[in-house]
């Protein structure tokens, strides 16, 4: 291993490794699978034979292909790979929000998922970090931090599970959010850049896209344009939208939902829109309220709703 002047000293030191690993080639591989083994080559005539028959994940690969093996000092990680076809069923267009994920797709309705739970748990964590930091304790100002990440990652893991159990076989359309611009000192209040800092929305979409088919659209102007006539206001305070132009009176957050899942069939040219002799606000009746159990191993994800969309409230969710 060639030696490293170190900078700012004048004595030469040799390079650390961090993290030893070894990853080989599919070529460097050969895969039997029937008898379920791999053998990899270290050099010639000189073999490491590897078996995963009787493994805890046997059934769970059965059919799928080996990827490039990792060889690590204390474990061998071994990749398997499953190409496989979706037929899509729905495109749904996601709403992304301080407190909730709102959603649409018209044999569906509109979907709520509810991200409080996911707010208390930065809330709380904050305030301990905040303790602890003042005290001066570092060490539990690292435990309260790497807990908070921790239970942050439980609920996106449970929640993108969820939705895909709850909408299967479909895809998840995303605004492409600017995270710097939500959190700019020149552009945003301190209170809120605050709040929009707490919510992981890259997180949530990267995990989703990790289970589910996904898609993303341009944010700008999603809760200002009327999804029923076209007509784009200037302005928008409250959260009710009110379109000057045809009438239509709903909540930004279902407007901005419905103007993404558009925008997205548009940008694949497949053009959709509310049907022009009927009342969007007639033709969907069933909102879905979903939310994610912290404890337990089987999370109550959603609850179907009966009636308007309005004046309901959930049944059954886990909060």
């Amino acid at each position: 291993m060639e030696e490293e002047v170190s900078r700012g000293r004048a004595k030469k030191v040799k390079p650390k490794i961090k993290r030893r690993f070894a990853r080989y080639k599919i070529t460097l591989m050969k895969v039997d699978y029937n008898a379920k083994t791999i053998r990899i080559t270290l050099k010639p005539w000189e073999y490491l034979t590897i078996s995963w028959r009787g493994s805890w994940f046997d059934r769970r690969v059965r059919g799928w292909t080996v990827g490039e093996v990792v060889i690590k000092d204390d474990r061998v990680i071994i990749p398997f790979k499953n190409s496989k076809v979706v037929k899509v069923k729905r495109i749904i267009g996601w709403d992304s929000n301080e407190l909730s994920l709102d959603g649409y797709e018209p044999g569906t309705g509109f979907i709520h998922v509810d991200l409080r739970p996911l707010q208390s748990i930065k809330i709380v964590y904050e305030k301990k970090k905040a303790v602890a930091q003042s005290k001066g304790k570092r060490e539990l100002y690292e435990k309260y931090k790497a807990r908070e990440k921790n239970r942050v990652k439980d609920f996106i893991n449970k929640l993108s599970a969820g939705l895909v159990r709850l909408l299967p076989n479909s895809i998840h359309v995303f605004e492409a959010l600017d995270k710097e611009s939500l959190t700019s000192k020149e552009r945003v209040s301190k209170g809120r850049r605050k709040r929009n800092a707490r919510t992981p929305w890259r997180k949530i979409h990267k995990r989703v896209s990790e289970v589910a088919l996904t898609g993303s659209v341009s944010s700008k102007y999603t809760s200002r344009e009327c999804p029923r006539c076209g007509f784009r206001v200037k302005t928008q305070v409250g959260h009710t939208f009110e379109c000057p132009k045809c009438g239509l009176k709903m909540s930004r957050q279902n407007v901005a939902a419905v103007n993404i899942r558009r925008r997205y069939l548009k940008s694949k040219h497949k053009m959709w829109g509310f049907p022009r002799s009927e009342d969007p606000e007639e033709t969907m009746k069933v909102e879905l309220r979903a939310g994610v159990t912290l404890n337990g191993w089987s999370p109550m994800i959603w609850a179907p709703m009966k009636g308007g969309s309005e004046g309901n409230e959930a049944k059954g969710c886990g909060a």
